[in-house]
């Protein structure tokens, strides 16, 4: 039987064997359904059943969650092109992403007002720092502001930027703050830190504001709450606003960067790591709207194999 191989670690190439199991599993995968804000537990059930049957998912299964959880490892890039090729990225290959996510923790929607999958696309009039904007987005991680962030956060490349550019950045938060001096350390753990606004939220606990970079949880619970947007927040001492400006530092000192294609699903362990996005091709405005770069984005929870957590 084939082995899995990938161009490193991280990088989780699916054999032929396996694509062609995972397009006929596809095709047949039922419509999901939601608890509250949670995937259904009789929707993980019956996907987790038809994954089963593909030949080698448990191997691929392992080797997802050994990936995104080993201290050396917290991210990993799903590569599913040959399956986006066959499906296209419409319902049945969203109802397959969303059934291998559901593998590593529970799919769930934090934001009642977009979908479960919720679209990041390109704005020529958005903030050229956000992340529909065509600038550098700075590093950060998911609902910064909120006291129970997503554990997880996955996204999948629909269109990547036709010019070329738009690589996806990411930096290992824990490794970066290993490099700084204990009194820049001290610093990052008072709540003395804010940024955004929090609105229409659902099982993401309560806005936590200010908050410290460092909260003092076990890795596997706490997080690095860190978004480079936060240094322009007016209120912010010199003092505490150099401790971050040193671990922005350290995190673009230690990123990796890599362009997403098309059907690629990354997946970020937001316990350990953050990321962003060097900035799209110049020329956007000459790219039709519809051409342009085009992500989803999910979230999950890490809360057991069915169940969400109570809240």
């Amino acid at each position: 039987m084939p082995e899995i191989t990938s161009g490193w670690d991280s990088f989780v190439d699916l054999p032929r064997e396996v694509e062609q199991g995972l397009i006929e599993i596809g095709r047949t995968l039922p419509v999901w359904s939601m608890k509250g804000t949670f995937l259904e537990p009789s929707t993980v059930e019956r996907y987790r059943t038809q994954l089963g049957s593909a030949p080698l998912f448990d191997e691929i299964r392992n080797r997802l969650r050994s990936t995104l959880n080993e201290t050396t490892g917290g991210y990993a890039v799903v590569r599913l092109r040959g399956i986006a090729q066959a499906l296209g990225i419409g319902d049945e290959f969203l109802r397959l992403a969303t059934a291998i996510l559901a593998e590593v923790a529970i799919p769930f929607q934090p934001f009642q007002r977009w979908p479960l999958w919720k679209e990041i696309g390109t704005n020529l009039n958005a903030n050229p720092g956000m992340s529909t904007g065509i600038g550098y987005n700075a590093f950060h991680m998911d609902l910064v502001n909120a006291t129970q962030p997503p554990d997880y956060t996955t996204l999948l490349c629909v269109r990547p930027d036709p010019m070329g550019a738009g690589a996806s950045i990411l930096s290992d938060a824990r490794a970066a703050v290993s490099r700084l001096s204990p009194s820049s350390r001290t610093l990052l753990a008072d709540a003395a830190y804010s940024y955004g606004s929090f609105f229409d939220l659902s099982d993401a606990g309560d806005e936590y504001k200010p908050f410290p970079i460092l909260d003092g949880e076990p890795a596997n619970l706490g997080f690095v709450r860190f978004t480079a947007k936060m240094l322009a927040e007016s209120g912010l001492d010199e003092a505490h606003a150099q401790a971050a400006r040193e671990l922005a530092d350290q995190l673009v000192a230690g990123q990796i960067s890599f362009t997403l294609q098309r059907g690629d699903v990354l997946i970020v362990n937001q316990h350990r790591w953050v990321h962003g996005r060097e900035p799209l091709g110049d020329g956007q405005h000459n790219v039709r709207p519809e051409d342009r770069r085009l992500l989803l984005q999910l979230f999950l929870r890490d809360t057991g194999p069915t169940e969400p957590i109570a809240s």
